[in-house]
Formats: structure tokens, C-alpha cells, sequence
């Protein structure tokens, strides 16, 4: 809590951070390397449409 401002702004930040947090965790020891990527591109993917970035 140390560098939130408030008790809202902590809760603001965790409602958006836990399901975009909870796209990046992959288990990657259950998965060949080739499936990983391929999840690793689609997640990214994902992320670029969530926060409306392009690719440059």
C-alpha cells in the first residue's frame, strides 16, 4: 500500500492488473516450447487489443 495514494487507487489498480496479469502466466512446464510461443504470441496479441497498442 505504500505507494498507493489511497485505499481506492490500490483497489482501482488490482481490478485491471489481475485479469491482464492472469494472461501472462503460462505453464510453460507442461507445454513443448513450440506451444508456448505460439500461446506467448496469441496472449500478445490479446494485450495489443486490450490496450489499443499497433505494432510499429
Amino acid at each position: 500500500m505504500k505507494t498507493f495514494k489511497s485505499p481506492g487507487h490500490l483497489q482501482r489498480f488490482l481490478s485491471i492488473h489481475d485479469p491482464i496479469a492472469n494472461l501472462f502466466h503460462l505453464p510453460r512446464h507442461e507445454m513443448p516450447s513450440t506451444d508456448f510461443r505460439e500461446m506467448r504470441s496469441l496472449v500478445m496479441q490479446i494485450w495489443r487489443e486490450i490496450a489499443q497498442v499497433e505494432v510499429a
